[in-house]
């Protein structure tokens, strides 16, 4: 007899397209499903990008840590196997899924299975069968005719890959059902039994018989019927055994076999913690005794030797409706439930985050002052203006300051010739002064005087000061106490990006706050530059402060200031 077609499956699959097709509430909720989070929710190893991209320096975002999902399910099973299945049946399980990304995760489930099975149909082949045979021995050489049935009990542990289909959308920000499929492999005991006897141990052939001389056609047409007369004959337990074959695998003393499983869900959520689940799960096993029956299932009375074995492996179903929870602290949704679009659409909509270009306002004479603004629209190149774009005269002796060799001519020595130069001398005490200045350098810093200063040198990209750094800095301390006029330039190099011009920036700091804190230094005696060219990217050099100058100098920071 061939195994049982799956003609309950179409209405299964019309329960979930009309599932799917009703109104998505949650869909039409405004805001953020997915957002930047913050730096809780990130974990260690991707926290180095989190930074970067707050700085501009990398495109995307870090992955944050995503809640785990336990759920708990129950619902209807069925056998496909050379017994017809007899229902209802039902079944319990529980899982913990974990998302890899936002489409695919993995689920370990445990399954707990009952299924059942009654033939409306009778056979004598069961020759082969020694359970059988035994509670059924052939009378005069001929085997009785009997109705196969059985009760199995199925543990089945499984690890699953779940695909979910509709969580990233390019035309809602989110959406409050999500449709997955699932595939796995895993591994299930099984322990089937008959009923073959009554409570008092007597066979059920007088019974069989009774329905056979009741129904002598055996037909599809009177099945419901025939099963209705056999479920009334069989008043007895699942107390016989069923046929285990010659398998070696067992666990706990049941037979152990392999399984594939696949199915289709649907989640649908209530709120961020909880979500209910309708699902179809279908397992396909590697034995054919899940049933207890292994022979072929004809109808005669044929010899043991002419039976031959079935081919086809035992399979079953399981339809259930679970809840699901979220469990995590510092963690966002399980990523199946965002749309990462979502962060990006809303950036491009409302940027918060992006860079956008500076607008650009038409400026003919490069002057800072916008055409709409200026007064004076063609004013020479290089000249500094005032707020309405007018060359400054800071003398007003009508020479713009950028040509004026004399910037402030007092109004007695004008007018002035063509270089804004007045015709008054110079009074006796400035002649005086200037005299003195160019004899006695007065104005001139001399170096101080602290010999050599070391570099500091960090590994990788730490900012953490080594051992032979700090006693490097400890006799610069000294220097220092002996010098307490001089001040020092703490210079940082890697200008290649924002994120090398923050290490060179933390790595100065530290520098400082170790002389500043632990030999007590000042901290208004060192100048402060990072991102600097021209030096070891992993280097930080001390020299003598004075007049140094250049981009990125700045005072020293309070300490432990971090630059952003």
């Amino acid at each position: 007899m061939n195994k049982r077609t799956l003609h309950n499956l179409p209405v299964f699959f019309f329960c979930l397209i009309l599932l799917s097709s009703t109104t998505d509430l949650h869909s039409q909720s405004g805001g953020y499903s997915y957002k930047m989070p913050d730096s809780s929710v990130i974990p260690p190893k991707r926290m180095q990008q989190y930074h970067e991209f707050l700085n501009n320096a990398y495109p995307f975002p870090a992955k944050p840590r995503n809640e785990w999902e336990l759920g708990v399910k129950g619902g209807y099973t069925s056998g496909f196997t050379d017994v017809r299945n007899w229902g209802p049946t039902g079944g319990f399980g529980v899982h913990l899924r974990k998302a890899l990304g936002y489409v695919f995760s993995l689920r370990a489930e445990y399954d707990w299975i009952r299924l059942r099975g009654l033939n409306y149909q009778y056979s004598s082949a069961y020759g082969k069968n020694p359970v059988l045979k035994a509670e059924y021995p052939p009378v005069a050489g001929v085997y009785q005719p009997i109705f196969y049935n059985y009760r199995s009990t199925v543990h089945e542990l499984s690890l699953q890959g779940v695909f979910s289909i509709n969580n990233i959308n390019f035309h809602k920000a989110k959406t409050g059902w999500n449709m997955y499929l699932f595939g796995g492999i895993g591994a299930m005991t099984y322990s089937t039994f008959y009923k073959a006897v009554d409570a008092n141990g007597t066979n059920y052939a007088t019974q069989y018989a009774d329905v056979i001389t009741q129904f002598p056609a055996m037909d599809y047409k009177h099945r419901k019927d025939i099963r209705k007369a056999l479920k009334d004959k069989l008043t007895g337990s699942w107390s016989t055994m069923a046929e285990r074959g010659t398998t070696n695998a067992t666990l706990g003393g049941a037979p152990l076999t392999a399984v594939g499983v696949a199915g289709i869900g649907f989640e649908f959520k209530l709120n961020n913690r909880f979500n209910i689940a309708l699902e179809d799960k279908f397992t396909f096993t590697t034995t054919d005794l899940l049933d207890g029956q292994q022979w072929q299932n004809n109808y005669s009375g044929a010899a043991p030797q002419a039976i031959a074995q079935t081919r086809s492996a035992d399979s079953y179903n399981f339809l259930s409706l679970g809840l699901n929870y979220n469990i995590g602290k510092h963690a966002v949704e399980p990523l199946w439930w965002l749309n990462p679009l979502d962060y990006a659409y809303n950036e491009i909509n409302a940027p918060r985050h992006m860079k956008l270009p500076k607008p650009v306002l038409d400026d003919a004479d490069g002057d800072g002052v916008t055409d709409q603004f200026d007064l004076e629209p063609n004013t020479p190149k290089g000249c500094p203006v005032d707020s309405h774009g007018v060359s400054r005269d800071t003398d007003g002796d009508g020479v713009p300051d950028c040509k004026d060799k004399e910037l402030i001519t007092p109004t007695q020595c004008q007018p002035v010739d063509a270089d804004g130069v007045g015709k008054c001398p110079d009074p006796q005490c400035c002649k005086d002064l200037k005299a003195y200045i160019d004899s006695n350098g007065v104005g001139n810093r001399s170096k101080c005087n602290v010999g050599d200063l070391p570099s500091i040198t960090f590994k990788g990209r730490s900012v953490t000061l080594s051992k032979d750094a700090q006693a490097l800095l400890a006799s610069t301390a000294e220097k220092l106490r002996n010098s307490p006029s001089c001040r020092i330039a703490v210079i940082g190099y890697g200008e290649s990006s924002k994120a090398a011009q923050q290490l060179s920036w933390d790595r100065v700091n530290a520098v400082i706050n170790y002389l500043v804190e632990k030999e007590g230094i000042s901290a208004d005696r060192f100048i402060f530059r990072y991102g600097q060219s021209g030096g070891e990217e992993n280097t930080v050099d001390l020299k003598d402060g004075t007049g140094e100058e250049g981009p990125n100098t700045v005072p020293a920071p309070h300490p432990n200031l971090r630059k952003k």
